[in-house]
């Protein structure tokens, strides 16, 4: 996963609460195939660590995020740590072991 912009989304960004500690935050499309694996993946990460949330965002109805984000494809993925600032951000299909790995430096 490369590394995040430092920009902070909200609440109100999200259309969700975000979690505690570091929250997973997925760019998806209804006919998106990996979208559908990638939700498993970030759903499972999420029940691992505690304060760990994951929130989907349906791209085409929040074009003024995706615009303001540079999101190009679907899926993408944003790790925001406890403060909602962006630490990592991936396109594609993720690893389970990479999105561990950037949990784990968003909640230090």
């Amino acid at each position: 996963m490369g590394a995040g912009t430092g920009e902070a989304l909200t609440t109100a960004d999200l259309g969700a609460e975000p979690g505690e500690r570091a929250t997973l935050v997925q760019f998806s499309t209804a006919f998106c195939q990996p979208c559908r694996a990638t939700r498993r993946i970030l759903d499972e990460v999420a029940d691992m660590v505690e304060g760990v949330a994951h929130v989907e965002v349906d791209a085409e109805s929040r074009l003024d995020l995706v615009r303001r984000l540079g999101i190009t494809g679907t899926p993408t993925v944003l790790v925001l740590d406890a403060s909602g600032r962006i630490v990592r951000r991936a396109s594609g299909m993720p690893r389970k072991a990479d999105v561990i790995a950037a949990v784990g430096a968003a909640v230090l």
